[in-house]
């Protein structure tokens, strides 16, 4: 299972904690966590990623393992330490200003 923690405010409209578990079968991409996230989640579709294109939203972030992932290809495996639900797929909503 894949650990996912979800920022405050997905928490909300989805009604669950600050960590889901998510089933993904196959090689652990972003785009792999993200389906099932809102395959497990629908009220998050379209909340972490745009309906049409599955672009990431604006200040929302990806991390694992202290890595972003962001700006990286939806389709690039995420580290094994995720895979194994050792470490988190963390999605932060970003902040602006400073």
């Amino acid at each position: 299972m894949i650990r996912v923690q979800l920022p405050y405010h997905l928490r909300n409209l989805a009604r669950v904690g600050s960590e889901v578990t998510v089933r993904v079968d196959g090689p652990v991409t972003p785009r792999a966590v993200l389906d099932a996230v809102e395959a497990s989640y629908p009220v998050l579709k379209g909340a972490i990623r745009d309906h049409d294109t599955l672009a990431r939203r604006p200040f929302v972030r990806f991390y694992a393992c202290g890595q972003d992932f962001s700006l990286d290809s939806p389709d690039v495996v995420l580290p094994t330490d995720v895979a194994r639900g050792v470490e988190p797929f963390l999605v932060v909503g970003a902040i602006a200003g400073g």
